[in-house]
């Protein structure tokens, strides 16, 4: 009975090509946009390498200063306030700083290449999970003494020396700087904001003062919990420092706001504060604002579908008749018209996974986010085509079951009502 059916279904949908384009189009453009966005999104802030251990990090990166004059600042904390305070701290098993990355020129022949460069220190590598090709990361005694020296990506050893082979030893020179290569890296995408870079050195061979007594400046730290349970504690800790933290200028400044957050909570603090007034990190606010686009970009082309729906299976009313002129029950006609709506949903799923896969490689392709390697998320994939099949089924019950109800006679006329 199930593969006639489907048998059926299949004729359907090619009898009516223009309402099965758009049905199908609506179904798989949807669930294309939803996977592509999900794996933008996981790329960014899910616990990929080197932040593989992100259920045990905390970011520092966001420096708020309230005036009493009701202005505000806002800007990356500098290396004082970080080393001073927040290395200081007793509970977490260990505080990474690091720069922002700036792009720096370095040439090959006479050909300029902006490398994007981030100073660190030697817990940087300890935190995160590098995956070496060849050589080490540079320790605590090159840091202390400011050697010149380096670890540099694949793509940035290629550009380079023509080679990712056989590199550790040789000379790079950045920005009229030479540095040794100690290690070569694989690359790390952008969207991982903390860890990317094409070349990292120690932060003491930075031009700036590092010692300069200031709050603001262009660095930020990665805390690195105990143990995911040990997070709570590290905040804790966190929290009661900020509040010993002198201000500069007392006279002007009201106080200043400094948080250890998990990944997506840094980003949302930063995007949200506004909205906030400054007084939580927000994630609850995009997270409500983030699920309503999703519902309505969800709800959007299922009302379609429903609309669709209603109007094809309506325009079968004599079919209808006739099936039930015969002695098909309500139930069977139900059943049919489900299976209907299920295959072409099933359909239009599998067009908007493959659209999703496609679109992802060609993104991944034209490097239009430097070094991203996209993949698509299963899990959200199922979720969104169990939304998908719901509304599917909804659209192509409720009329079915309206017009299983109708007399034969009724059907045959068209009468609906």
């Amino acid at each position: 009975m199930l593969l006639s059916y489907l048998k059926i279904a299949w004729k359907v949908l090619l009898r009516r090509k223009f309402f099965t384009f758009i049905s199908l189009f609506g179904i798989s453009f949807t669930l294309m946009v939803l996977l592509v966005v999900v794996a933008l999104f996981d790329h960014a802030v899910g616990p990929h390498a080197p932040e593989t251990r992100l259920d045990r990090m905390l970011f520092v990166n966001f420096l708020h200063i309230k005036y009493k004059n009701g202005g505000n600042q806002n800007s990356p904390p500098s290396y004082y306030l970080l080393n001073r305070y927040v290395r200081q701290l007793r509970t977490p098993a260990k505080v990474a700083i690091h720069s922002l990355f700036h792009a720096t020129p370095s040439y090959v022949g006479n050909t300029r290449l902006d490398l994007d460069l981030k100073y660190t220190d030697d817990a940087f590598w300890q935190v995160l999970d590098f995956t070496f090709a060849e050589g080490k990361p540079f320790g605590e005694a090159e840091v202390k003494s400011a050697a010149r020296v380096a670890v540099i990506n694949r793509t940035t050893a290629r550009k380079y020396f023509g080679t990712d082979q056989g590199v550790v030893g040789r000379t790079i020179e950045i920005n009229q700087t030479a540095f040794r290569v100690l290690g070569v890296v694989e690359d790390v995408p952008v969207m991982r904001i903390s860890s990317y870079a094409d070349v990292w050195v120690p932060l003491t061979t930075s031009p700036n003062d590092l010692n300069r007594v200031t709050l603001t400046g262009e660095f930020a730290a990665i805390i690195l919990a105990k143990s995911p349970a040990d997070k709570a504690a590290v905040q804790a800790e966190f929290d009661q420092m900020v509040k010993r933290i002198p201000l500069p200028d007392p006279k002007e400044m009201d106080h200043l706001d400094l948080h250890a957050d998990e990944i997506l909570a840094s980003y949302s603090r930063q995007l949200m504060s506004p909205l906030t007034n400054y007084t939580s990190d927000g994630l609850n606010m995009l997270y409500s604002i983030l699920g309503g686009l999703a519902l309505l970009f969800m709800l959007l082309p299922a009302l379609n579908l429903v609309n669709i729906n209603v109007s094809r299976i309506m325009e079968r009313s004599s079919e209808i008749g006739v099936r039930k002129a015969f002695g098909a029950t309500s139930r069977t006609l139900i059943g049919q018209f489900l299976v209907e709506n299920v295959f072409l949903t099933a359909l239009g799923g599998l067009l908007g996974l493959l659209m999703a896969y496609v679109a992802l490689q060609l993104i991944g392709g034209a490097q239009i986010l430097a070094y991203a390697q996209f993949e698509l998320n299963w899990r959200i994939f199922g979720w969104a085509l169990l939304v998908t099949l719901f509304f599917g089924v909804l659209s192509g019950g409720y009329p079915a079951f309206k017009m299983s109800r109708l007399l034969p006679v009724q059907a045959l006329k068209g009468v609906r009502n």
